[in-house]
């Protein structure tokens, strides 16, 4: 499993205690740091400063190791990469092209191209607009994208976004989304 999220994620490996099997190994789970978003000054009730808004470049905040054993890991299996919200969907098209180039090398390298590593795609929130960024045909059409809940398009500010949480959580109250 691969997690990753654009702004300031939530731990990645939290999910491991709710996915594990009793008397099993841990799921490795390994993160990637992807931004699309030019850092503007945050909005909020209280505040003049403009909101963040997209840019047009992805960069890397963290990736993963190609020359470490975890890598290796990769090859031959199901990759699950997670996100928080699908919005304009082009962090999403870089993560799962450049991950499968990366897995794709790591395979070449090993002598292990013939094994399948396939990629699937979950996300919390899909913006129900036109996306700019696209993902494999084959990942849509097998169901390899899902998200939880699709949602109008609008700005969602997780809790962990939050610069002052009580504030966050009287305009979750008063939200009508």
């Amino acid at each position: 499993m691969i997690a990753y999220a654009i702004s300031k994620p939530p731990n990645p490996k939290e999910p491991r205690s709710f996915l594990k099997q009793p008397s099993s190994a841990n799921i490795p789970m390994q993160g990637i740091g992807l931004s699309l978003y030019e850092n503007l000054g945050t909005k909020s009730a209280n505040s003049d400063d403009p909101p963040e808004t997209p840019g047009t470049v992805v960069t890397r905040t963290q990736w993963l190791d190609l020359s470490s054993l975890e890598m290796a890991n990769l090859v031959g299996k199901n990759i699950l990469i997670v996100d928080e919200v699908d919005d304009t969907r082009t962090t999403l098209e870089y993560a799962v092209k450049e991950l499968e180039k990366d897995v794709k090398a790591v395979a070449g390298s090993m002598g292990r191209e013939a094994e399948k590593t396939r990629f699937c795609v979950f996300v919390l929130h899909n913006k129900d607009k036109p996306k700019k960024g696209t993902l494999p045909e084959d990942m849509i059409r097998e169901n390899r994208y899902l998200a939880a809940e699709t949602v109008p398009d609008i700005w969602i500010c997780y809790p962990w976004e939050a610069t002052d949480i009580d504030e966050h959580d009287k305009l979750v109250q008063s939200s009508p989304v």
